[in-house]
């Protein structure tokens, strides 16, 4: 395959970060010349496709710069990384994966704009969306989502095309404050009992897992805890307001 071949390539002569590129470059030219085997789950657009190992690779590239964001490599961020690979794929091959994570990262050149455009261009946008919130998952393992790591995670959220509102709302699930619920919602506290509800009717049809439905287990389980932080939320401004 031509992608393992350019990754070869980039290893001889750029080492790791050659060899990453190469991966990346290589799957592109994948994409046009063969389809992916049968039996791997595909996140699909509506011409392009990415397959389970480009996929990998590029989710262990962004999270290795989500866990490197405060200036430390956290153990408790490692771990729920390998769980969720456990998780998704089983414990042989999440071994095998993170032998590459390893070397990911200790990798100071990975481009997060580079991996994030080759996203955007392969998967819809629901399914970004679950990216976005398994990346808040990391920085949150430690019990804590810091400003830096909230700040990268943000820059990665604009280079896949994700709306901003819909970056707070998935923030405002980590982060608790005084008005998180209305930032779930996408609202403001101003909004009318009418607003209230028309926004969780948009949001219930937005965050619903079936629109992951195409993606691996770990992923639709992910979507499930977003549907019931939206519900949560309209729960408690109801309770706030006293809606029925």
């Amino acid at each position: 395959m031509i992608k393992w071949f350019a990754a070869v390539l980039g290893g001889i002569f750029f080492k790791v970060p050659g060899a990453i590129l190469g991966f990346i470059l290589g799957s592109l030219l994948d994409g046009k010349t063969s389809k992916s085997a049968r039996g791997f789950t595909q996140v699909f657009t509506q011409e392009k496709e990415v397959s389970p190992g480009d996929f990998e690779l590029n989710l262990l590239s962004l999270s290795s710069i989500v866990i490197k964001a405060d200036g430390r490599v956290n153990q408790t961020e490692l771990d729920y990384v390998r769980q969720y690979f456990v998780s998704a794929y089983g414990k042989e091959r999440a071994n095998a994966t993170f032998r590459t994570f390893n070397e990911i990262i200790k990798n100071r050149e990975i481009s997060a704009q580079r991996i994030c455009m080759f996203l955007t261009q392969r998967t819809r946008y629901a399914a970004r969306l679950q990216i976005l919130h398994f990346l808040f998952g990391i920085a949150n393992a430690d019990g804590n989502v810091s400003e830096s790591e909230a700040r990268e995670i943000q820059r990665m959220a604009g280079f896949m095309r994700i709306n901003f509102s819909d970056f707070e709302s998935i923030k405002a699930m980590f982060f608790k404050t005084g008005n998180h619920a209305y930032k779930i919602l996408e609202i403001d506290k101003t909004a009318t009992d009418a607003e209230v509800k028309k926004a969780y009717r948009t949001m219930v049809k937005k965050y619903h897992p079936d629109k992951v439905q195409h993606m691996d287990p770990v992923h639709i389980k992910g979507a499930e805890e977003k549907f019931k932080e939206v519900q949560k939320a309209y729960e408690q401004i109801q309770k706030e307001r006293g809606l029925t």
